[in-house]
């Protein structure tokens, strides 16, 4: 298998689960766009870190379609990670504490074969949704469904 795209953006080759969760997740999160501005696959530049969340989410600002970034250098108020087939859990929970030490308010851990996302609120707290449960992230005022996501 070529592991180009894992080397370039330093994360693992995206599964159809994955793009399936993330496809749904992103679509559900466009409930909150008058608040949050919903962005996919952004590479963040966090000083000494660099990282490319699944989902990023940040306040609601205009984008200036004249002047795009490749590489961002503010934190995300929340990131939310995909667990990919070939990936570690452990990988995700050390790169939640990480969007922790860099500005994040939340992060979230989809685990796609338990239908189960973990919210963060730090790096030692942590809430467990299940697909039958709506999930809320106190820090965002967010409310979703999971069984609109893993359906």
């Amino acid at each position: 298998i070529d592991n180009s795209y894992e080397i370039e953006r330093g994360k693992p080759m995206p599964s159809e689960v994955h793009g399936y969760i993330q496809g749904r997740l992103i679509a559900r999160l466009y409930a909150y766009e008058d608040k949050y501005n919903i962005l996919s696959e952004l590479s963040l530049d966090l000083n000494d870190w660099g990282s490319v969340p699944d989902i990023a989410i940040y306040p609601k600002r205009n984008m200036n379609f004249r002047e795009d970034r490749i590489e961002v250098t503010t934190p995300p108020l929340c990131a939310i990670e995909i667990l990919s087939p070939s990936q570690s859990l452990q990988e995700l929970v050390n790169k939640a504490s990480l969007y922790f030490q860099h500005g994040a308010k939340s992060c979230w851990l989809v685990i796609p074969s338990l239908e189960n996302i973990y919210v963060f609120s730090s790096p030692e707290h942590y809430n467990i949704f299940r697909s039958s449960q709506t999930l809320t992230d106190a820090a965002l005022g967010l409310e979703l469904e999971l069984s609109k996501i893993f359906s």
